[in-house]
């Protein structure tokens, strides 16, 4: 049918649904155990907030719905996707996948800790970086002692590794 014959109320607003942490192309959507128990508890929300959906007008609910939808389709992709990688199992004298990494800034002496996460788990004001992440590449492999070497713009920034754990 042609659009001159639908009237403008007719039309169904698509929903704009914010992306979700960058993911490059062809990366595996690594994850720690922790990080896949916050994607199936997001769902969890997510299906109950669809259901519970009230309104007393019926497009309103029907564009909330729309954007639930969306937003699941998102976060199922992302789940269906997800490759847990046992912490337990990583070399533990080696930084590696779900890692928390002590490291000492060499010209301020700060000591700063950051667990390597999946791009959904990553939270920088809880410690955790993505695996993607500048700083979680330059570590990869490193052992307690190793100097690392985080490019900047500016000025490099060197950290000392102090530790390393796994949870």
């Amino acid at each position: 049918m042609s659009r001159g014959f639908v009237k403008e109320d007719d039309q169904e607003e698509v929903p704009i649904v914010p992306q979700r942490a960058n993911l490059p192309e062809g990366v595996p959507n690594f994850v720690t155990l922790t990080g896949m128990e916050q994607l199936l508890s997001e769902k969890k929300i997510l299906i109950d907030e669809r259901d519970n959906l009230s309104s007393a007008d019926e497009n309103e609910k029907r564009i909330a719905l729309n954007f639930i939808n969306a937003k699941l389709q998102l976060l199922n992709d992302r789940i269906a996707e997800a490759r847990i990688i046992d912490a337990k199992g990583q070399p533990q004298d080696e930084i590696r996948f779900g890692a928390s990494v002590t490291l000492k800034t060499e010209v301020s002496g700060k000591i700063q800790v950051f667990q390597i996460t999946g791009v959904d788990e990553a939270d920088i004001a809880k410690g955790k970086i993505s695996f993607i992440s500048p700083l979680a590449k330059a570590l990869i492999n490193k052992k307690v002692g190793d100097k690392v070497i985080l490019k900047r713009d500016r000025e490099d920034i060197v950290f000392e590794v102090i530790d390393i754990a796994y949870k």
